[in-house]
């Protein structure tokens, strides 16, 4: 449909994939697996529903310039450069502000720009329905069907007797936020609970509206802007921005909003590849469950990931360990504590370590 339209948030900076990401060569332009990075999967994933001359991205002003270099079919007008970090809720509206200035029947899907879906067929059909439901109107989420009792996402509430699988857009009850253990064991056997993977379908008309009830501040910020072809809209954007509310999409709207509904993910191989343990879990491993992206000779070792380059990595008597080799900083760290790397990015902050950032 030609006012189908996409937003990839890309502004993130990936901080548990340290050492590899990096400010100005964050988690989404790595190649974590394969030979393209994940926001060019992302892109490509995307193709066959919403081509790459209505995809727009959200990005960090060092980020851009990576990202215009890795995807040269998307227009790089289209590539942004948020002059300020201020979550989501700003950066969907003011995307929204831009499509609806010369589409008033935009209809945008908001996709992340760093996750990894194992079944691109199957997640199109979802995400097809998506769009069809928020073109009438109503606010989409997509949930993902759990596969255990996790504590790190937040879940989406459905009422009793959701499919999941059904291309049928459902009422959304509640969103959750992230349980502790027994409660997200709770959630995963009463069957419809599902997680949030934050992928968002709307009208751009009914996004601003929504703002305008529940963010008014930020909404007349943007609203204030010039249309995207005024040769001042960037000046301006540069100015604005930056006042914005520092608050999630989540917070900002979902949560207060009445007409969300949602779509229960079947199978997808959805993963957020939130940290180096993710990859572990999603590569290829060897019969002692090591996995590498590196030439490596182990003995007596079991359950590590290994990425270093050309260097040859040579284990003895090492058990479940994330090994990460850049020419500047060497990463080793028990894959139980991965979630943790992004503490080691705060220690380098304090100690004013920007070489390493």
């Amino acid at each position: 449909m030609p006012n189908y339209y996409g937003l990839i948030l890309a502004g993130g900076r990936g901080t548990r994939f340290w050492p590899r990401s990096r400010r100005r060569h964050a988690k989404q332009v790595l190649t974590i697996f394969g030979e393209r990075t994940l926001i060019q999967s992302t892109v490509d994933r995307l193709a066959p529903l919403i081509p790459a001359q209505r995809l727009w991205i959200n990005t960090s002003p060092l980020l851009r310039d990576e990202i215009v270099r890795q995807l040269p079919e998307i227009p790089p007008r289209q590539i942004l450069a948020e002059p300020a970090q201020r979550n989501t809720a700003p950066a969907i509206g003011l995307a929204a502000h831009i499509l609806h200035s010369f589409d008033p029947d935009a209809v945008m899907g908001v996709f992340p720009s760093d996750h990894v879906i194992a079944k691109p067929r199957r997640y199109l059909q979802f995400a097809r329905a998506a769009l069809r439901a928020a073109a009438g109107g109503k606010i989409v989420v997509l949930g993902i069907t759990p596969r255990w009792a996790e504590t790190g996402y937040g879940y989406i509430e459905f009422p009793q007797g959701t499919r999941a699988g059904s291309l049928d857009a459902s009422p959304v009850l509640r969103f959750r936020e992230k349980p502790d253990v027994r409660t997200a064991a709770k959630y995963v056997a009463a069957k419809r609970f599902f997680w949030n993977a934050g992928m968002f379908f709307w009208r751009a008309d009914v996004l601003l509206g929504a703002l305008r009830r529940h963010l008014p501040k930020t909404a007349t910020l943007l609203a204030s802007l010039p249309r995207f072809s005024d040769r001042r809209f960037a000046a301006r954007m540069n100015q604005t921005f930056p006042l914005c509310e520092n608050i999630s999409i989540d917070y900002a709207v979902l949560e207060r909003a009445g007409n969300v509904e949602g779509l229960a993910c079947d199978e997808i191989g959805w993963n957020d590849v939130g940290s180096w343990d993710a990859v572990y879990e999603l590569s290829p491993r060897d019969r002692n469950g090591n996995a590498a992206r590196s030439l490596f000779v182990s003995a007596e070792s079991n359950g590590n990931y290994i990425d270093a380059g050309n260097k040859l990595v040579a284990l003895l008597g090492a058990n479940n360990l994330i090994i990460v080799d850049t020419p500047d900083a060497l990463l080793i760290v028990d894959r139980e504590r991965a979630q943790q790397v992004g503490d080691i990015v705060k220690l380098l902050e304090q100690n004013r370590r920007d070489d390493l950032l």
